[in-house]
């Protein structure tokens, strides 16, 4: 007999159309957050098919630190091109030119990038952002729900949420008011790469293991470009590797590997016991709640 029980995947996929549709249906200008890496990929993928055959109804952002993999770049223009889509970017140099905000000298960008996003949200006057974090990646992000308000000042209070009893979504704002909406707040690492192998979602290349020059850096690998270059008495070496997780080229580190296939990646990922941000990120390291402290003060 035919079983009509979704699959885990379907499941979660299902999910996620739901959420999307709820939020074009509410909210009066949402908006995508998209980078090229695989969480957003997986995202546009799923909007894609919440609202087929007609186009995504909303723009997609992209907050561009300007440190960026020039890979990763070029892969999120493809989607643009491929898909007809608005793309806007928000410009931390151009940013950085004007004085909205100012270089730190640990040279992260992270922490600058909430400025530039809070002041693209209200020039766009958008009511939702959708973004592709996951709770299963960073404890502060496991405290959030799927919709997340946000002040008038975008700031996200962990004390003060909304319930969401049987998946039902308060998106009820005041002017001047946001959320945030994450859906793939259920999914983990290994749901999103079984889900990529199984729709043959096309992905940036910097996740597949290939031969890379690369300079260790205690116990990380940074791949050598214009961002990381070398320092005196550093050597570089040409290894197998890849990246988890894609952010700026100069804090993001790669991870030796083998994997050169999505399938390859499914079974790596799914023996690895420490989260992608925590294996391969160095701007969450600088202290145990870098990420709420962020995400208190605006930051997605």
């Amino acid at each position: 007999m035919k079983s009509h029980v979704l699959s885990h995947l379907r499941a979660l996929e299902a999910e996620s159309i739901f959420i999307f549709r709820e939020v074009a249906a509410e909210m009066r200008r949402p908006c995508l957050l998209f980078s090229g890496g695989k969480d957003s990929t997986v995202m546009l993928a799923l909007a894609r098919k919440a609202f087929a055959p007609a186009p995504i109804p909303f723009p997609i952002m992209h907050v561009d630190t300007g440190l960026n993999f020039a890979e990763v770049l070029e892969y999120r223009n493809q989607w643009v091109e491929e898909l007809g889509l608005k793309l806007l970017v928000a410009s931390v140099p151009e940013a950085i030119e004007r004085g909205l905000v100012h270089e730190e000298p640990n040279g992260s960008r992270n922490r600058i990038q909430t400025p530039v996003l809070l002041e693209a949200v209200e020039q766009h006057g958008f009511d939702a952002l959708f973004g592709g974090a996951r709770r299963d990646e960073e404890k502060a992000r496991a405290k959030e729900r799927v919709f997340s308000f946000r002040d008038e000042f975008g700031q996200w209070d962990p004390k003060n949420q909304r319930p969401e009893l049987w998946s039902l979504y308060n998106g009820r704002v005041q002017p001047g008011q946001s959320i945030r909406v994450f859906p793939l707040s259920n999914w983990t690492e290994l749901d999103i790469w079984s889900y990529i192998a199984a729709d043959k979602v096309e992905i940036a290349p910097l996740y597949f293991a290939a031969k890379r020059e690369v300079v260790r850096r205690g116990d990380m690998l940074y791949m050598v470009n214009e961002f990381t270059p070398l320092k005196d008495g550093e050597h570089a070496e040409r290894l197998m590797v890849r990246y988890r997780t894609i952010g700026d080229a100069n804090l993001t580190a790669a991870v030796e590997s083998e994997a050169d296939t999505v399938e390859k990646i499914v079974e790596e990922v799914a023996a690895a016991r420490i989260t992608e941000r925590g294996a391969t990120r160095g701007d969450d390291r600088t202290s145990e709640t870098s990420m709420e402290d962020r995400k208190r003060e605006g930051y997605f």
